[in-house]
């Protein structure tokens, strides 16, 4: 279980037509990574797909810090978003090219147990604990687990809440890398990376730095969630990378080159 790569797929993996299909590069890479023996494990999002059919219901949908707003309704299009249709179709095309993957969410084997977070999100979940057994299962039988972000409402919960919680997949990718003590963190984004005030990419940052672009306001958005898991996963993981989907084969390069996009070392 050591020299494990966790991969967070975000938007710029899906087609702009076929939001649910992702790049064939990026399946490629995966599947060509796994072949070499790379163990791999991958979150993924699916956010805009979900906001598509939220607005087709008559939902609209709020962000609270590049986290999304869940009530019952939005909760129900997450988990058949996540884990049904994304995930699904992640797993498909990594197996049709010749790889090997399972997909599972946070709940499957109470993979991701939480808590509600912050009763302005809804039930969106904070992450309490990781158990590891069901990654193990899956990595020490030669798959790589696909995880979409939903927990177990495991921690705290009244009688009438609902049994699952929406859980950005930033925070799961983080909380996974931490857990599993990750040789590397890798966010397949759809920006190049981090950028300072004056729109330059920066292609070194340390925890220290990463922090005060927090607490600046200069990263803001979705980047939030995406900077605060980084900084969760240095506490046992050596270095998380922020890298742009939309350049060919972007994951491969940065196993194998490194300084793809932004990359952030702990100490």
């Amino acid at each position: 279980m050591d020299k494990i790569i966790v991969v967070k797929l975000g938007g710029a993996t899906f087609g702009r037509h076929e939001p649910t299909v992702l790049d064939i590069g990026d399946v490629e890479d995966i599947v060509e990574l796994q072949r070499r023996g790379k163990s791999l494990v991958i979150v993924h999002g699916g956010g805009k797909l979900a906001t598509e059919w939220l607005t087709q219901r008559g939902i609209s949908s709020r962000f609270v810090q590049g986290e999304r707003v869940t009530d019952r309704a939005t909760l129900e299009v997450a988990i058949s978003v996540l884990a049904g249709l994304v995930n699904k179709e992640i797993v498909a095309a990594i197996n049709s090219l010749g790889g090997q993957a399972v997909g599972i969410s946070g709940v499957d084997g109470a993979l991701i147990q939480s808590e509600v977070k912050n009763i302005e999100l809804g039930y969106v979940g904070r992450v309490v604990k990781v158990n590891l057994a069901p990654l193990e299962a899956l990595l020490q039988s030669g798959y790589i687990p696909v995880v979409a972000p939903l927990g177990l409402h495991s921690r705290d919960k009244p009688d009438q809440a609902p049994q699952i919680l929406n859980i950005n997949a930033d925070v799961v990718a983080g909380e996974i890398a931490a857990a599993i003590a990750a040789e590397k963190l890798i966010f397949l984004t759809d920006v190049a990376g981090i950028y300072d005030e004056q729109g330059n990419l920066i292609p070194h940052l340390s925890p220290g730095e990463a922090e005060a672009l927090l607490a600046s306001g200069v990263a803001s958005g979705g980047m939030i969630p995406k900077l605060r898991a980084c900084l969760r996963a240095l506490s046992s993981t050596q270095t998380v990378s922020i890298i742009g989907g939309k350049t060919p084969h972007a994951l491969l390069k940065e196993i194998e080159e490194g300084d793809v996009g932004t990359t952030i070392k702990g100490s």
